[in-house]
């Protein structure tokens, strides 16, 4: 098995030689190692793009907006990296949508890496196939697939409220219990507690 450091390395030479700047090469590293860590089948889908990247015109986005239509395909690479770039703007949408995208997968982690960014889960609709992004900790989905994805006709990206999973009266009774734990403070705590008994010189 290839290890994670081995598919960043190479992701990102194979990256620059095919005609990407170092700096986007270094993101496509970071991507394709978080995707197979994730056990989704980024390697794959790269390769497959790469192997018509320089045969077929890709639409190539630059300033994102609430809907995005174009008879072109869109490059998930071009596409994820203006949105991660302008995550902290677009979160104020509530939702994006993207129509017509090649390899929709190659543009899952950059919206994963975003919900770092701003502190937010997202849901991540490719098609009929979800994804729940957390904080570019896990990535829960009903796609257990390992096939490529060579085209999406719809993409939609819901920005999620953090909210609690419980409600007040629940965090109160908790917390109440957690009291039990706490030492009242004595002058014998006050002491020897640390930094006790020490003078200041100075």
């Amino acid at each position: 098995m290839k290890s994670f450091s081995e598919i960043d390395t190479t992701v990102k030479r194979a990256s620059k030689s095919i005609g990407f700047e170092w700096g986007v090469a270094e993101e496509l590293g970071k991507n394709i190692r978080l995707l197979e860590m994730f056990g989704l089948a980024g390697l794959k889908n790269l390769n497959s793009y790469f192997k018509i990247y320089n045969q077929k015109q890709f639409q190539k986005i630059s300033l994102i907006s609430k809907i995005n239509t174009s008879s072109i395909a869109y490059c998930p690479i071009i596409s994820g990296t203006n949105f991660l770039d302008q995550v902290i703007n677009l979160e104020t949408m509530d939702e994006i949508n993207f129509e017509n995208m090649a390899f929709p997968l190659l543009f899952l982690p950059f919206v994963s890496r975003s919900t770092e960014i701003i502190g937010k889960r997202i849901f991540l609709n490719i098609d009929e196939k979800e994804f729940l992004l957390n904080f570019n900790q896990s990535i829960y989905s009903n796609y257990l697939s390992g096939d490529i994805i060579d085209s999406a006709k719809k993409i939609k990206i819901k920005f999620i409220e953090n909210k609690n999973t419980f409600e007040e009266n629940e965090w109160q009774e908790l917390y109440k219990l957690s009291e039990g734990t706490f030492v009242e403070e004595t002058d014998q705590l006050k002491n020897s507690a640390a930094g006790a008994g020490l003078t200041d010189n100075d």
